[in-house]
């Protein structure tokens, strides 16, 4: 069981148990030297990867004025 309280991990909020599943919450890195396993970073205007530099820029049509 995981522990609660002030330290725990941040990585934990990357996941969510549905049912007896274990769900990833952001999407992987699409490039081959990363794949699987390496979480893109949600930023405001745009996705990117840590580890290879990977950026997509999110579409801003969705944005208010």
């Amino acid at each position: 069981m995981m522990a609660e309280g002030k330290n725990v991990s941040k990585k934990w909020e990357k996941y969510s148990i549905e049912g007896d599943k274990l769900v990833r919450k952001n999407d992987f890195c699409p490039k081959p030297e990363c794949g699987p396993g390496i979480f893109l970073a949600r930023h405001k205007d745009r996705i990117s990867c840590g580890k290879c530099g990977y950026t997509h820029v999110e579409d801003s049509s969705s944005e208010e004025e």
